[in-house]
């Protein structure tokens, strides 16, 4: 496995011919969902990339960008155990040479959902995916269904920008109790942890969304929305921890 972190050695190598490329970006603190998105990676292509790249751009407070789990080392050692072949670790000055003065702007769907509770979220995300895209060049790029919104962002840019990379949605995995599993979970205490499942049986219930928000929150959550639409029910809450809170997101197949 080659790691590297500086772009202009990526971009001379990444000029020569590698094949089918399949692309897993992330933002580090692994775990088995993203390892699914690189056995999916591996199994379809000749060439696997991974890039870990906290984002700054996609944080909408400092303090949550601050509390990020870190935990390179053990990442790279995943990834290696994974069996991919490239790690690309940018760094901010090489990612955004203008400051962030060019981004992505979605009009539309951004707006809603984790969009109408995280101002900038979206723009973020897209203008980091579409710089790694270019850079990478993947043939096929992987994403987990947990961020749902954030697949059918980048699977409409890639469309709307002519990108020549398959965008591939790839199920959620879960605890044993149901929990998504996610880089922030890490942050949980125990009794947020316990806590934590709630959230995803109640958005499995056969209620209107408005009563779901009711139960959520009478079980201790802070709400920030319960939706429905495309055949999904989305979800965003807050729960507290010993020292904050951490958002937790999910969504379920809906037939409502």
């Amino acid at each position: 496995m080659r790691i590297t972190d500086d772009l202009t050695v990526w971009r001379e190598r990444r000029a020569q011919p590698w094949g089918r490329v399949g692309f897993v970006p992330t933002m580090g603190a692994l775990h088995d969902g993203h390892a699914s998105l690189v056995e999916r990676a591996r199994a379809e292509n000749d060439v696997v990339v991974a890039s870990i790249y906290v984002n700054p751009t996609q944080f909408d407070q400092a303090t949550d960008l601050d509390a990020y789990p870190s935990t390179l080392e053990q990442d790279l050692a995943r990834l290696e155990a994974l069996g991919t072949d490239e790690v690309l670790l940018p760094r901010y000055e090489q990612i955004y040479p203008d400051g962030f003065r060019f981004r992505v702007d979605e009009t539309e769907f951004s707006r809603t959902l984790c969009g109408a509770h995280r101002p900038g979220h979206f723009g973020g995300v897209l203008t980091v995916v579409l710089k790694l895209l270019n850079l990478v060049r993947p043939t096929s790029a992987y994403f987990g269904e947990k961020d749902y919104q954030q697949y059918l962002l980048i699977r409409d840019m890639v469309a709307a920008l002519f990108i020549d990379t398959t965008v591939v949605a790839c199920p959620t995995v879960r605890e044993a109790d149901g929990l998504a599993m996610s880089s922030r979970n890490l942050r949980l205490d125990p009794a947020a942890r316990c806590r934590a499942p709630i959230f995803h049986r109640t958005l499995c219930a056969n209620l209107d969304d408005a009563t779901v928000r009711e139960r959520l929150a009478a079980a201790g959550f802070d709400v920030d929305y319960v939706e429905t639409r495309y055949g999904r029910r989305f979800g965003a809450v807050r729960l507290a921890t010993a020292d904050g809170s951490v958002r937790l997101i999910d969504n379920v197949e809906c037939s409502r």
